[in-house]
């Protein structure tokens, strides 16, 4: 029997377990809390927090800080140093190295056994499951999968811990049935050097039969062109004519997608988006052609979330899930199977339903634009630009945007930096629709254009400007990302002064 049909066949069962948590979403969530407290409750953390005793969702408010990277970073410390029992029992092997965007220091996230099984992993399986669901005559597995993962070296903390990319840990454990479809060699996936790795991978992916590419946006487009170089005048569709599923995260898909559907123009290529962070496998898309995507309630995650219009760090006020409502900007909170606990993740994110939730990732709390009073966020300014490129025949690798705080009586301005895959004609054009579509999204952005913002100012800069002071700082490829909006210049200066 084909494995395609096996498969298909394996996964029905999880269907049916994804949509009993659909239909129970509360009782969901009630029993992963009930189980994460009751596992640590003999952990460092869990006595310090009395969560034997704790019995409410007051109790666990009550007992157990909210907490940053900053405030649980001496725990993660005794966990690198080898001390059993101090998030989560048992002793952590892997930590993920993560930074989130470029601009922050690296962090060491606790990947525990179980965040790897039922978290990382079960979040891959059943976005495959609900692939073949919604794709019945899916035939994935009799081809190669191509997984473009960060630097995927695995480096030692202490004589047993190890840190790498949640990407090197994910191919350093990948299950028997996984390992025997992906491509290229492990020898190449396992290479240090991001250039060098992006040339052996292109040869090496350039013969195959490749049915599923995963990857961050920005940089998968890096290899596609760098296929198309060796590809002596074929296209994308002729080079891999069977590929079916493109798996996306990362970044906003959007302002991307017209440049993904030029190079590989084949009404059969399915986009599904996923939510994968060091801290945890949040979300996927469960339809063909959705925007959103579904929140997983069973991955040993426990959910609060933070409004944004109240937002004060850790003294912030959470609420659960049945108190969220749609389209409002929520900071979102975890606590975790890898041992984080009532963890502030520094993203935001919006529901665009609640039967079934289903959310969108609006930006990050530290990565916006509030200078003059209009709070502008990731959302907005990523709608923006792909509307700009769309209507103007244009494309970008990627950018970023700050205040220009203009001095006397001058109006300010925001002020971007956008690295071109294809120029517009006009620039001046393109600003317009820019500015305008801006207008459109954020009322409190049309305010201040007409009282105190200037148009804005854009810089077209050389290519491979970002990709060069990624590589200056170490950081090419993989997860690394520009901060897309900063309320301060400091990042914007330093790439305009290179």
């Amino acid at each position: 029997m084909p494995f395609d049909t096996i498969f298909s066949w394996i996964i029905k069962k999880r269907i049916e377990q994804i949509a009993h948590f659909i239909e129970n979403p509360i009782d969901a969530q009630k029993a992963v809390w009930d189980s994460l407290l009751e596992s640590a409750k003999h952990t460092q953390i869990g006595q310090e927090h009395g969560f034997s005793s704790i019995s409410s969702y007051y109790d666990f408010k009550q007992n157990t800080p909210l907490r940053t990277y900053e405030d649980l970073a001496p725990y993660i410390q005794q966990s690198i140093a080898g001390i059993e029992n101090v998030l989560w029992p048992g002793k952590t092997h892997w930590f993920s190295k993560s930074s989130g965007t470029t601009d922050a220091k690296s962090k060491f996230i606790p990947v525990t056994h179980e965040a790897i099984q039922e978290c990382h992993y079960k979040g891959g399986k059943d976005l495959l499951s609900i692939y073949y669901h919604n794709n019945p005559n899916a035939k994935l597995f009799s081809g190669k999968h191509l997984i473009l993962g960060g630097n995927t070296s695995l480096n030692k903390l202490s004589p047993d811990s190890y840190f790498g990319d949640l990407s090197a840990i994910i191919v350093k454990n990948l299950p028997f049935w996984a390992e025997i479809r992906r491509t290229p060699s492990r020898e190449i996936t396992l290479m240090e050097n991001w250039e060098e790795k992006i040339d052996k991978m292109a040869r090496a992916c350039l013969e195959e039969d490749v049915k599923i590419i995963a990857g961050v946006p920005s940089w998968m487009l890096v290899l596609l062109n760098k296929i198309l170089d060796f590809a002596e005048g074929k296209s994308m569709t002729e080079i891999w004519p069977n590929l079916e599923l493109y798996m996306h995260g990362g970044v906003n898909f959007e302002p991307y997608r017209n440049q993904f559907q030029s190079l590989i123009d084949t009404p059969k290529l399915n986009y599904y988006q996923t939510y994968n962070a060091s801290e945890g496998f949040f979300s996927l898309q469960n339809e063909n052609k959705a925007t959103d995507m579904l929140l997983m309630l069973d991955y040993g995650i426990f959910y609060e979330f933070i409004p944004m219009d109240k937002f004060n760090g850790t003294n912030s006020e959470t609420i659960e899930l049945q108190q969220v409502e749609l389209d409002k900007n929520y900071a979102l909170v975890i606590s975790t199977n890898g041992g984080l606990w009532r963890y502030i993740v520094g993203d935001t994110i919006k529901f665009t339903s609640l039967s079934p939730f289903k959310i969108k990732v609006t930006g990050r709390t530290k990565h916006f634009i509030n200078a003059f009073g209009e709070e502008l966020i990731i959302e907005n300014t990523d709608q923006a630009i792909a509307k700009a490129c769309k209507e103007t025949h244009s494309g970008f690798k990627d950018y970023t945007v700050a205040p220009n705080y203009l001095e006397g009586n001058k109006k300010g301005a925001h002020e971007w930096v956008i690295e071109f895959s294809t120029e517009p004609a006009s620039l001046t054009e393109f600003t317009q629709i820019l500015d305008d579509t801006l207008c459109e999204l954020n009322s409190d952005y049309e305010a201040k254009r007409i009282m105190i913002l200037h148009t804005p100012i854009i810089h077209s800069v050389p290519s491979n400007t970002f990709g060069n002071w990624l590589k200056e700082k170490g950081k090419l490829g993989g997860q690394n990302k520009i901060p897309r909006l900063k309320n301060d210049r400091a990042f914007i200066e330093e790439i305009l002064k290179d």
